[in-house]
């Protein structure tokens, strides 16, 4: 890799050789065939380094954070405090505004109980696109069901591009919350978030953005956002599984209670009453995933190195280069055509089962997703029951498009 870069910054061109070799899984072999994995919205693979820094950790550092005095303890507790900092400065926030968690799910679900569930009540509406993941839909059901609240739908349209005119005019008074995915996992759709947010504040109606499959592909600025509120997961952007975080203004972590009770997140107990900490303290309860936010740590180092502008860049040509080449296929159909995508496709092609064809691709070592991708309104809209999804990451290549086209074509034609 190059020189150090901003995350948002360009740097010097990239040798995207170089950067594959740095993926160990990516040498492998699937039922005799070399790997192409384009299931990188489901989940990102590792660099060498940060699957050192865990080994690392373990091998040397070992310990709880936060409650030992002796060198061990301070060494896991500023390894993981300073995978906090690096997060912060990588999203352009303070870290006393990060709660870390274990990802995405988590970090809606501790807003859904810990700021929603204490203000919302009969006749207030949650307003959450067609487009969302179950978990930025099912926690505001669970939600309205305890408060008497509505949720309601915003629609997109048959590019896969949010209705912009229908939202803003669903805005109304009653609306006491917006959930909206940042980047679509299903279509890449990728929304207007900070005109969306500003139009939300405008009316006095808190926001809350799913951007699991925005922070690992592309510069994230959440200040310049505006949101009330940003989920995203780690094993996503590089990192470890059972990672991730949520950013919240600091007013709302303060007004907030706690959403789980235990170790950690307490200053004192007694059976008289228990004093909380301190944000974002006070909803970390209990040990949490020390080895994995040292490896996200590592995975942030890495992002930052490349320049999330040269990973955008670099997604958005293989996207490009990917969308042509389905594109020849005859019968083949793409869902999400809007011009602002990120680099995932889904598509069906005629004739063929979804699971079918992923099944037979992945004899031919092709690795993408099929189902509903935890989206089921928005293959509703659709008129379908599942797609495949191919989703390429930087580190994957032009020649793995024309082998993933190939191994298509393949299977088409043994499906007849």
């Amino acid at each position: 890799m190059n020189a150090a870069a901003r995350p948002g910054q360009v740097a010097s061109p990239i040798d995207w050789q170089a950067v594959r070799a740095d993926f160990p899984l990516l040498q492998r072999q699937v039922h005799g065939k070399p790997l192409v994995y384009f299931d990188n919205a489901n989940t990102g693979q590792k660099p060498a380094t940060v699957i050192a820094a865990v080994d690392d950790f373990y091998r040397q550092h070992n310990a709880n954070v936060s409650r030992a005095v002796h060198q061990l303890g301070s060494e896991a507790t500023d390894a993981y405090e300073g995978a906090r900092g690096k997060l912060a400065a990588f999203l352009n926030v303070r870290a006393d505004e990060l709660v870390l968690c274990s990802g995405t799910t988590f970090a809606i679900n501790l807003v859904a109980y810990s700021w929603a569930l204490p203000r919302l009540q009969a006749g207030d509406t949650i307003l959450v696109s067609r487009m969302e993941h179950h978990a930025n839909i099912v926690p505001w059901q669970l939600v309205a069901e305890r408060t008497g609240a509505t949720v309601r739908v915003a629609e997109i349209l048959e590019d896969g591009s949010l209705d912009l005119d229908a939202l803003y005019a669903s805005m109304t008074a009653d609306v006491k919350l917006l959930a909206v995915a940042h980047v679509s996992n299903v279509l890449g759709m990728v929304n207007p978030v900070r005109e969306i947010c500003r139009e939300a504040r405008k009316r006095g109606i808190v926001s809350v953005v799913d951007g699991s499959q925005a922070v690992p592909h592309r510069p994230v600025d959440i200040a310049a956002i505006g949101c009330d509120f940003y989920a995203f997961t780690g094993h996503k952007m590089c990192g470890p599984t059972g990672t991730g975080a949520l950013w919240a203004r600091r007013e709302h972590l303060q007004a907030m209670p706690p959403f789980l009770g235990g170790g950690e997140m307490i200053k004192e107990v007694s059976f008289e009453g228990t004093v909380f900490n301190d944000p974002p303290h006070k909803f970390e309860a209990g040990t949490p995933n020390i080895a994995g936010f040292v490896g996200l740590g590592a995975a942030v180092d890495y992002l930052s190195t490349l320049g999330m502008a040269n990973v955008e860049a670099r997604e958005t040509e293989l996207l490009a280069h990917l969308t042509e080449e389905l594109n020849r296929i005859e019968g083949l159909r793409i869902f999400g055509r809007a011009p602002d995508k990120a680099a995932v496709v889904s598509f069906l092609l005629e004739g063929a089962h979804a699971h079918d064809l992923a099944t037979l691709l992945d004899l031919e070592g092709v690795a993408v997703r099929s189902g509903q991708h935890c989206a089921h309104p928005l293959l509703q809209f659709y008129g379908v029951a599942a797609t495949c999804r191919a989703s390429p990451a930087f580190y994957n290549t032009h020649e793995e498009i024309e082998a993933f086209v190939a191994a298509l074509c393949k299977v088409r034609k043994l499906l007849g």
